[in-house]
């Protein structure tokens, strides 16, 4: 214990990064908890499209979508994402919504913007389309 303190107090910048690297990681875990938009593995995903008539919403580039896309996913445009234009969602606003972007980085802002709209069931995919594909799951191309 006398030597982890000698440390502590010798290396007090390292210290405290990591005492902060240690807190971040506590808030992030709890703020993903808390969070009404929860994130879904490739089968979770596959589970409420098949059970519960999901409804996959593709926001990468429409090129990208064109090569590749989930199966009966919807594409929707940064335009409309911006504006916050979802009236092509409307019907399916109690629906379950998973909001699938590349790396699943960006699709938390946009999960965000449709339960601020009113989606009550919104999730996104866990690591994006790249898990998806890591997953193995299928894909259409256009």
């Amino acid at each position: 214990m006398e030597q982890f303190t000698l440390f502590v107090s010798n290396n007090a910048v390292l210290s405290a990064a990591w005492v902060a690297i240690f807190l971040m990681i506590i808030f992030t875990s709890i703020k993903m908890k808390m969070s009404p938009i929860k994130q879904l593995s490739a089968q979770e995903l596959t589970f409420l499209v098949n059970r519960k008539d999901g409804l996959v919403l593709d926001i990468r580039a429409e090129k990208d979508f064109k090569q590749s896309h989930i199966l009966d996913a919807k594409h929707i445009s940064q335009e409309k994402i911006n504006n916050n234009d979802f009236a092509s969602l409307e019907k399916h606003k109690d629906k379950p919504i998973i909001v699938v972007c590349t790396a699943g980085i960006t699709a938390s802002k946009v999960a965000n913007q449709l339960s601020k709209a009113g989606f009550s069931q919104v999730s996104l995919l866990k690591g994006g389309m790249n898990s998806w594909l890591n997953a193995s799951m299928p894909v259409a191309k256009k």
